[in-house]
């Protein structure tokens, strides 16, 4: 089998001898094409592939590994080589082993030997191991062949502490020319240390027996001398400890008769530090004392402590307190041991003080909404709060107040009159984002035990653990009832209705005079999105919060359902707008008025409609997608309802006093002029226009925009406002083509028998009788009139002109009895010349009617008569040219009617 490339070669390798594991270099030539071609390396025997590196066609790196040969090949087999050759060699050489007390210039391991000959179960750490020269004699190295002394000695080693050692093999190995009488010496000195061995670590023992006596003796010495010399001086040590501690007692009794009035001193100073740490100190002198003295003056000590304890108390419970100074007494009643929980009484007290803040919140606004300012609270003034870094997060919605994220074409004062509702959910949620993050951090201090003094923690901490267990649901119904507060009365305030009917008087009551609009809705839902936030990130559980995710999500739906709903409004107005002025492409700018209105409406509902984290899509309920569909739907049949308005409006309404028109399109007739005023049937044909245009582009564009936003049933949408903008473009299009068409139409009949003429009797034609010119005149009027509008409308409303004229002209010719030939031959060049000059706007079925109408007529009897034919046919297109050459220009493919 022939293969794509030469066998590999090895023609260098570097090094070219070393011990195992020396790293090599290998070049050559046709060494594989990348490391998936190389499928096996082998140097002296030994498979070294794993340890392969391919670094181009002509290196390998790779590391030599433990092989049987001392020399031997570097072979290279790839897959698209197959198995190379090579022209060097590698000498594997034996490593030195080195003992752990031989000097070497590189780093040894060290490692348990075991001498398993003579101990087969006792290991010999490293620094007992036995020297390198264990026969004591000089060492002289034999010269014979490593590899003849390995198969020599099959499977044993000259290493002695191997278990194969080989004692025949070590002599020939280290003393092959070492002489008898040295062996002997070596005998000697291996008999000695087995003696030395044997002797053991008692002859230690025995011979130094009398050194450890002596030791002990001086040791027995020089503590008795010790005591003698120190014995004076632990006397005067004993005795200034007696006279000091006298001093101490006494300075101990001036402590206890001075406390009463110190304490005093003390609290009104506001010292408490003080007045605790001498309590403490009276308490453990003095607590359980027998001395009457004694007992009358710590008496006047607690009764003092005991109106300390009501004072912080009171002032413990008192609102508004910063969390600095309701930690301080917590930790001062603590130490104090007052009877209760204070730190439970504090947080208790600040719970009913944050919702009565709410409620006083709510009826504030709806006084000085009634025009009752109510009392100032300088608790609701939170411009001057105490803690203004807890509001921070609420900085953002500044931009919000000025407007920056809404707008508005009709009215810019909202941006300065924030509405009563408005400003109540914000101030509202300022007030309880500046109370519940310290109400929460307070009961974090209370769990984690940071409320009390190390003394107060260690004498109490299995009770306050008892109490945190138990009122830790206490605790979650505080903040759940905060919750609740708080969204009952944002609903109350903007969406009454969702409020059950036993809530309605307590939270809400507000007098709405006029629904808050979709900017507004949006301002309040960033409000308490960034609410949500700041308690986000005090760490409260999110079940506690769900119900504030509930209240955003009602709020986006609503702020959703206001917002199509003023759409819808403002489109209705749209008609007040209609200018009549016509572009180049026969369209009004209402088309561009109605998608940028609902653009604009979509980009206002971004942030309402986008989810945040942890929040729900608007649209995830099937009630709320219904919903909104059926409230864009009507968005585009209300603007489909304008355009029907405008179309059928009287021309007394009608406030235009020009229409521009394309510069290229020829004002045929004089009828456009400076003193124009647009007719019926040229505000039919611009509103068509506009549904074309509507059709094609701008329902499309829409849809794109609902989908770009998330939208649901955009399908549906798309489906009835096409459908709907369709049935009015065809009702339109009728009406037009009726006022038009019909007049050509009855006009026919009479131009034909005009003069009492006769199909049986007449005259031989000269040329195309003045009714056909007179209905192609009407017809290049239309042409002309619809030009002016839209070039795009021209075929689809010549080709029913022409469907109207030529299913009447078959039906007359069908309604002759009988034809001359003189009739034949004027009939059929009346028919032949309508149907050539409107060719470009024949459908099948004025193509059909034409047919029809040929077929009533006698065939022409002789060529003299179609070549009369033809040159009055050619007679009537040279004299029409000019009338005839609206027809004859390109025109698109004609549009279904």
């Amino acid at each position: 089998m022939s293969r794509s490339r030469q066998p590999p070669l090895v023609t260098g390798i570097s090094p070219n001898e070393g011990i195992p594991w020396t790293k090599v270099t290998i070049r050559g030539e046709n060494l594989g094409t990348g490391p998936t071609d190389l499928i096996g390396l082998t140097i002296c025997g030994h498979n070294c592939l794993l340890t392969a590196e391919w670094m181009s066609a002509s290196k390998i790196v790779c590391r030599v590994g433990q092989a049987k040969n001392d020399k031997g090949d570097i072979i290279v087999t790839t897959k698209s080589g197959g198995k190379g050759t090579s022209t060097v060699s590698f000498k594997l050489l034996k490593p030195e082993k080195i003992g752990i007390l031989d000097q070497s210039a590189v780093w040894v391991d060290e490692m348990n030997y075991y001498d398993m000959r003579t101990d087969r179960n006792k290991g010999i750490p490293p620094l007992s191991l036995r020297p390198a020269n264990p026969l004591g004699i000089e060492i002289e190295k034999c010269k014979l062949p490593q590899k003849n002394l390995e198969v020599l000695f099959h499977g044993m080693s000259a290493d002695f502490t191997s278990e194969n050692f080989s004692a025949a093999w070590y002599l020939i190995e280290n003393h092959s020319t070492t002489s008898f009488e040295q062996l002997k010496m070596a005998v000697t000195n291996l008999k000695r240390q087995a003696n030395k061995k044997s002797e053991g670590s008692l002859a230690y023992v025995k011979g130094g027996l009398s050194t450890f006596f002596e030791a002990q003796d001086a040791l027995s010495g020089a503590s008795n001398t010790a005591d003698t010399l120190f014995q004076e001086v632990l006397g005067r040590k004993d005795k200034a400890d007696s006279t000091r501690n006298a001093l101490n007692v006494l300075q101990r009794f001036k402590f206890l008769f001075n406390l009463p009035l110190n304490i005093k001193r003390n609290i009104q100073k506001g010292d408490y530090d003080v007045v605790i740490n001498d309590y403490e100190k009276a308490k453990s002198l003095f607590g359980k004392t027998e001395v009457q003295v004694f007992k009358k003056y710590y008496a006047e000590v607690e009764a003092g402590i005991e109106d300390l304890r009501e004072l912080l108390l009171k002032k413990l419970l008192e609102t508004p307190s910063t969390l600095h100074d309701q930690k301080r007494y917590i930790r001062y009643l603590s130490d104090l041991h007052a009877p209760g929980d204070p730190a439970w009484q504090c947080i208790g007290a600040q719970h009913k003080w944050t919702l009565k803040l709410m409620q006083d919140c709510k009826e504030g606004h709806m006084k000085s909404l009634k025009g009752h300012p109510g009392p100032h609270s300088p608790m609701l003034d939170l411009d001057n709060d105490v803690r203004p870094s807890v509001l921070g997060h609420l900085s953002q919605t500044a931009s919000l107040k000025r407007g920056s994220s809404f707008q508005s074409g009709r009215d810019d004062t909202w941006r300065y009159k924030t509405p009563h509702r408005v400003a109540f959910v914000e101030k509202l949620t300022k007030l309880v984002l500046s109370q519940l993050p310290n109400f929460w951090k307070l009961w974090i201090s209370y769990v984690n035990g940071s409320l009390f003094s190390e003394t107060a923690e260690k004498s109490g901490q299995s009770e306050r653990s008892k109490n945190v267990r138990q009122r830790q649901n206490d605790f979650k119904k505080m903040i759940q009832e905060v919750m609740h507060s708080l969204v009952k009365l944002i609903r109350g305030a903007l969406l009454p209705l969702s409020l059950r009917e036993g809530d309605g008087r307590q939270y809400g009551g507000w007098e709405v005079q006029a629904e808050l609009s979709g900017q507004w809705l949006a301002h309040v839902i960033q409000t308490i999105r960034l609410t949500y936030e700041s308690l986000t990130a005090l760490e409260i559980p999110n079940d506690m919060l769900q119900i504030i995710q509930d209240l955003i999500l009602d709020l986006r739906i609503r702020c959703i359902m206001v917002t199509l709903q003023h759409t819808a409004e403002e489109i209705k107005r749209l008609a007040e707008k209609e200018d009549w002025v016509v572009d180049n492409e026969g369209l009004t700018s209402l088309p561009c008025q109605f998608e940028q209105s609902i653009v604009h409406s979509l980009q206002s509902l971004k942030g309402v409609v986008d989810c945040k984290p942890g929040e729900a899509s608007v649209f995830q309920q099937p009630k709320t997608q219904e919903e909104v569909c059926q409230l864009c739907i009507n968005i585009m049949q209300v603007f489909i309802y304008c355009l029907e308005q405008l179309s059928t409006k009287p021309d007394a309404d009608i406030d235009t006093t020009h229409l521009s028109v394309d510069v290229s399109s020829p004002d045929l007739f004089g009828s456009i002029h400076e003193d124009f005023s647009l007719t019926s049937e040229q505000r039919l044909l611009i509103v068509l226009s506009n549904c074309c245009y509507l059709e094609r582009h701008t329902f499309l564009n829409i849809a794109e925009h609902f989908e770009k936003h998330n939208f649901q049933g955009i399908e549906k949408i798309t489906q009835v406002s096409m459908a709907s903008l369709k049935e009015l473009d065809q009702r339109l299009f009728e009406n037009y083509i009726e006022l038009k068409a019909d007049p050509i139409v009855g006009s026919l009949e009479p131009g034909i028998y005009a003069g009492y003429f006769d199909w049986k009797d007449c005259l031989p034609p000269a040329g195309v009788r003045n009714y056909l010119k007179e209905a192609l005149v009407n017809i290049i009027a239309v042409h002309a009139e619809v030009f002016t509008i839209s070039k795009e409308l021209v075929p689809r409303v010549l080709a029913r002109v022409v469907e109207a004229v030529s299913e009447e002209l078959s039906r007359l010719m069908q309604c002759v009895s009988s034809f001359s030939r003189n009739g034949a031959l004027q009939a059929r060049l009346e028919i032949c010349a309508l149907r050539d000059t409107v060719a470009i706007y024949l459908t099948s079925e004025s193509r059909s009617s034409f047919k029809q109408a040929l077929e009533a007529l006698p065939q022409l009897a002789s060529g003299a008569d179609k070549k009369s034919l033809e040159e009055l046919l050619n007679k009537f297109k040279s004299s029409m040219h000019l009338q005839l050459t609206c027809f004859q220009a390109a025109s698109p493919a004609v549009m279904k009617t």
